[in-house]
């Protein structure tokens, strides 16, 4: 088989699209981002530049063609965030027992936008439409801080990846929130997870945090947003 038939030229294709980010781009560049030779990026850019992903202006640069954009506006017309959210959060709520909520921003404030509820009969009230303000609980404190919100509290969210509350918006209730991210790494959302204080306590981040960001990572690269912020969290030793 030629090196450039078969999975291993559609990787270097993709390669090739994903390293034009720029206006222009010089083959010479090209070859540095991609670590390929120049005689194998020409035969591909060829194929790509056949079906229009790939544009070839007249000083010899390359940029991404019209084909891209083309594919973008058909992954709008039949992206519905519903059927990829709401699999996420119940596969949430399936693995803690908890409620589990997508929050985005509404001016000033945070509005669910769907939500998974726990089957136990004690459980936090929180519906789909449902408002609050940005200034308290664990998912306010997500969107705030990835909006570029100033402040120590802020900062730490950035680092950390997450906010916790406990009896903010109300005494008897606690939540974990991970920040869900898009394209060019721009905030989409939180993605929450809720219920009576005594057992969120209970669970602890410890049980919460490897699936909050498991799921915080699923979602962000199912928006386009790059998964790796999530990479460098590590389970903290409880508390003694």
């Amino acid at each position: 088989m030629n090196e450039d038939t078969g999975v291993a030229a559609v990787d270097r294709a993709l390669t090739i699209l994903d390293a034009l980010t720029g206006e222009k781009t010089t083959l010479a560049e090209l070859a540095k981002r991609t670590g390929l030779y120049k005689s194998t990026l020409l035969r591909l850019i060829k194929s790509l530049e056949r079906f229009g992903y790939v544009l070839r202006d007249a000083d010899g640069c390359y940029r991404l063609g019209s084909k891209v954009l083309y594919l973008g506006s058909l992954y709008q017309k039949h992206f519905n965030a519903s059927d990829l959210v709401l699999p996420v959060l119940r596969s949430l709520v399936q693995e803690l027992e908890e409620g589990a909520s997508f929050y985005v921003v509404d001016g000033d404030w945070r509005v669910v936008l769907h939500r998974v509820e726990s089957s136990r009969a004690v459980r936090d009230s929180v519906r789909e439409g449902d408002r609050f303000a940005l200034t308290s609980g664990a998912s306010g404190h997500v969107l705030c801080a990835f909006n570029g919100a100033a402040g120590k509290r802020f900062d730490t969210v950035r680092e950390q990846m997450y906010s916790a509350s406990f009896g903010e918006r109300d005494p008897e209730t606690a939540a974990f929130a991970a920040p869900i991210f898009g394209h060019g790494n721009r905030l989409v959302g939180a993605i929450n997870v809720s219920g009576p204080r005594y057992r969120i306590e209970a669970l602890g981040a410890e049980k919460i945090l490897p699936p909050l960001f498991r799921h915080a990572r699923e979602l962000t690269a199912t928006f386009g947003g790059n998964p790796a912020a999530f990479a460098g969290w590590q389970p903290q030793p409880a508390a003694k």
